[in-house]
């Protein structure tokens, strides 16, 4: 039997990539924004530390709960779908069999091959051959629920671990600035680290995350300023 090559493609990271890069994203632009609000409104320094640690247990708690809803959900409609698929199996396997030739004649086989290929397929695995074949669902893009929400959680902790600690170990009179650099460095890092992982222009990547999380950091500071000033 000749050995299976196997090729790597960028497109394959893309999953993970955008779940770990949108986690990370998340921790440092959401906590940095929250500890930069604060400390706006020229609160003591103990009060700043406590807010960034508590933004990072709740954010990483809010990525979890939500990843693991979002994708409990998604693994639900994948398991209907299967007992759907299955039960149209078990009434009419030689229509179900019919289904699938069309499918590969689409894809370019003419139809004896295409009654071959199928008859071959559905003989060793009816069930998942029409699941990734025709519901497009395989044990590689399958819905895991806990997978899910750990990685988020994961992610969004290292993220905001940055501003976190940032806050913990600059002098009170600089956590601002110390925090927005550190913040803005870190994000343009990791905007060129997912381009050029994920075979993108690394310029574009950048810029885009540099601005947009600047500009939440600089709208909650204005919110700080607003109410350090009125309260």
């Amino acid at each position: 039997m000749p050995r299976r090559h196997k090729e790597q493609h960028r497109v394959e990271a893309i999953g993970w990539l955008r779940a770990a890069v949108l986690g990370a994203n998340d921790g440092i632009v959401s906590t940095a924004s929250l500890v930069i609000g604060v400390a706006s409104a020229h609160t003591a320094h103990a009060n700043i530390v406590l807010t960034a640690a508590a933004g990072l247990v709740a954010g990483a708690m809010s990525m979890a709960t939500g990843e693991y809803v979002s994708v409990s959900s998604q693994a639900d409609t994948e398991a209907a779908a299967l007992f759907q698929e299955q039960a149209e199996l078990d009434a009419d396997f030689p229509r179900e069999q019919q289904e699938l030739t069309a499918i590969y004649m689409h894809r370019g086989l003419d139809l004896s091959l295409a009654r071959q290929v199928a008859e071959k397929l559905m003989a060793h695995d009816a069930l998942g051959t029409h699941a990734r074949d025709e519901l497009g669902l395989s044990t590689a893009t399958a819905a895991r629920p806990l997978h899910a929400a750990l990685a988020s959680a994961s992610s969004f902790s290292v993220g905001a671990a940055l501003p976190a600690t940032v806050a913990a170990l600059a002098p009170e009179s600089a956590v601002i600035p110390c925090i927005v650099i550190s913040a803005l460095i870190s994000l343009a890092a990791l905007g060129g680290l997912a381009a050029k992982t994920g075979g993108a222009r690394v310029g574009p990547g950048v810029i885009r995350v540099v601005f947009w999380s600047a500009l939440a950091m600089a709208v909650s500071s204005g919110i700080g300023l607003l109410f350090g000033r009125t309260g």
